[in-house]
């Protein structure tokens, strides 16, 4: 594990064209917009007419993902991904030679006429941006893949708004030329780099298209829901795009009004916010050991409400000067606190939303993932309607300050996280496994990626040494399993939820509790069925001496009732290595009673080897396969 590098996905070609183009779609968006403000400055136009710029503007880009998402994410299911990428970045072409007639014609209707072509063509773009993620990398490169997504896209609207906002301060009168030349280009370069773009095959090629507007939504939207993890990762991927609705929308105000600075403390502190986003978005693949960890989620959450309601105490009310220079505020007593809450804010956006994206990819069948991603873009298209209004109305109704609005936002995000949590607790579940583990131990993967299948059924066999076996390679898997485990473990207290939630299968002896020894074989029976990972303990206790006792014959029983109905199924041998001694082992106690651990944070190693036939498979030879991984470690 400590030899891969997300970095390493910016050296082939199979991702990289693909980044570089959604990047330069985002800058260029970017670009355009802040053109458009500076061209409204160029042009010396009254407050009245900037004001229903500020008002339209947003309106007129967010109004094409209701009215051709439906559309787009059938388009993207249906078409091979990268032809629709040229097609998308030829549009670009197109809207952007229409912008540069009205930076030349210095004509606001051809450019908000043009604003909405662009809403129109990131319509367009958006299902196919993230459906193409799951068909190019591989499910451990999910997380690393999604966080190099995020980052990209952050530090290029960033980078974006910099330098749209600086062509009419740098270029003076020939800024409606420069503006006009600059998103030409590159719109051409996307498209270019676009042609680089490996072909991917598309999602549904067999699906017909309807062009049913209200009918498709609701239809696409449902498909959203049909599973509760799905469901509620799109949910948390929308109110991530009201939460930053908000916050971002209050920064050009509070920046000189709460901060006393001018535009460049604005520019400093969406700087801020966006570079803690791309640092926390590419911090996933480390912190989540390669999976689609979802126990990052609270993390993302409780943090984000942390550091804004911190934000909030940070500066309640006015700034006691004006005017102040990115250096200037700096430099002035508090100012370090703010400048760590908006990193942090967005660092831990960066927790909440990568894990999401992969968690939808990993989960939705591909036939569907288009579609879904276009459901989701409608109700974050709501979302962020609705975040608009409701921050206007706190404000000019109910007369409330920019830091309250903050910690109003701060209290919403916690109950709307705690609610999200409650219904679906596989994510919290997985939070306090994710902890328990990292806490206690440190991981080490040989093999994992390579020999546990992609996609279908597979049986895992390990051997057992702690209670804790079930949580460590839960957090090692690219995908979830299911773990059969003694009963009397399954039960222990607090466990219990966790185990429970993750769909572990109980087990007992045939003399302690043959009828739940029957329910267990038929749970693994039907999770193999359903083309699910399975993962048991074939020793069918912890052991108590450190060695690997003979692996009992229910191996045989589970992979001789799948081959008899004519679905064999691999097998997987699974080795933990220095777990004998760490916490929850039972080292050195001859009557089986758990003692204080002779080592914390121990290194502990998952030891994967290549699939053996399951028609082939037998106890014997699956206890030689884990002896042989585990070696001389216990």
């Amino acid at each position: 594990m400590s030899g891969h590098s997300q970095f390493d996905l910016l050296k082939q070609r199979r991702f990289l064209p693909y980044f570089v183009v959604q990047a330069l779609g985002s800058f260029n968006d970017n670009v355009y917009r802040q053109a458009i403000i500076g061209l409204l400055a160029f042009m010396a136009v009254g407050s009245a007419e900037k004001a229903l710029y500020a008002n339209l503007a947003p309106a007129i880009f967010i109004l094409p993902y209701f009215l051709f998402s439906a559309t787009a994410g059938q388009v993207a299911e249906k078409m091979e991904k990268q032809k629709l990428i040229v097609i998308t970045t030829m549009m670009e072409i197109v809207v952007m030679s229409v912008a540069a007639v009205g930076f030349l014609l210095q004509s606001m209707p051809v450019l908000l006429v043009a604003l909405f072509c662009t809403g129109l063509q990131s319509t367009l773009f958006g299902p196919v941006k993230y459906s193409i993620l799951p068909s190019v990398l591989k499910p451990e490169e999910l997380t690393g893949g999604n966080g190099l997504v995020e980052m990209g896209t952050s530090v290029a609207i960033l980078a974006g708004m910099i330098f749209g906002g600086l062509i009419f301060q740098v270029a003076g009168d020939n800024g409606p030329y420069v503006a006009a030349a600059s998103i030409i280009v590159l719109a051409i370069a996307g498209n270019t780099v676009a042609r680089r773009i490996p072909k991917v095959d598309a999602g549904n090629p067999d699906l017909k298209v309807s062009w049913n507007i209200l009918r498709e939504s609701l239809r696409i939207w449902q498909l959203t829901r049909k599973q509760p993890a799905v469901r509620n990762a799109v949910l948390g991927v929308s109110w991530f795009w009201f939460v930053g609705t908000v916050l971002t929308a209050q920064l050009p105000v509070y920046a000189e009004d709460n901060l006393g600075g001018t535009q460049n403390l604005y520019i400093f502190a969406l700087a801020l916010f966006s570079i803690g986003v791309g640092i926390g978005s590419i911090s996933c693949e480390k912190l989540s050991g390669r999976t689609v960890e979802i126990g990052l989620v609270p993390l993302g959450a409780f943090g984000v409400s942390a550091f804004m309601l911190d934000l909030y105490f940070a500066r309640p009310g006015q700034a006691l000067a004006a005017g102040l220079s990115v250096m200037e505020f700096a430099r002035a007593a508090g100012s370090w606190r703010i400048m760590l809450d908006l990193t942090g804010i967005g660092l831990f956006t960066g927790f909440f939303v990568v894990p999401l994206f992969a968690l939808i990819q990993s989960r939705t069948p591909r036939t569907e993932l288009a579609r879904v991603i276009s459901g989701m873009n409608i109700q974050n298209a709501m979302f962020i309607v609705a975040a608009a209004l409701i921050g206007i109305a706190l404000q000019r109704v109910l007369g409330w300050n920019i830091p309250q609005v903050f910690l109003a936002l701060a209290i919403a995000n916690t109950l709307v996280a705690i609610w999200i949590f409650t219904i679906v607790p596989e994510f919290l579940m997985r939070f306090l496994s994710w902890v328990l583990v990292r806490t206690l131990y440190r991981l080490r993967l040989h093999g994992i990626e390579k020999h546990v299948p992609d996609d279908g059924a597979a049986l895992l066999v390990c051997n057992h040494v702690s209670y804790m076996d079930a949580l460590i390679l839960s957090a090692c898997m690219p995908r979830p399993a299911r773990f059969v485990m003694y009963y009397k473990i399954f039960n222990i207290p607090v466990m219990r939820w966790i185990f429970k939630t993750a769909k572990a299968i109980p087990i007992a002896g045939a003399r302690e509790n043959p009828e739940v020894m029957q329910r267990a074989f038929d749970e693994v029976d039907a999770a193999l069925a359903d083309g699910e990972l399975v993962c048991i303990f074939p020793e069918g206790a912890l052991t108590k001496d450190g060695e690997i006792a003979a692996f009992k014959s229910g191996v045989e029983k589970i992979l001789a009732r799948a081959n008899d109905a004519g679905r064999p199924v691999p097998v997987v041998p699974l080795a933990l290595r220095n777990m004998w001694g760490s916490l929850w082992s039972k080292r050195d106690s001859r009557l089986g009673r758990m003692r204080v651990p002779h080592r914390f944070r121990a290194h502990v190693e998952v030891m994967a080897g290549a699939a053996v036939d399951g028609r082939e498979a037998t106890a014997e030879l699956l206890e030689a396969k884990v002896r042989g991984l585990r070696g001389g470690a216990a």
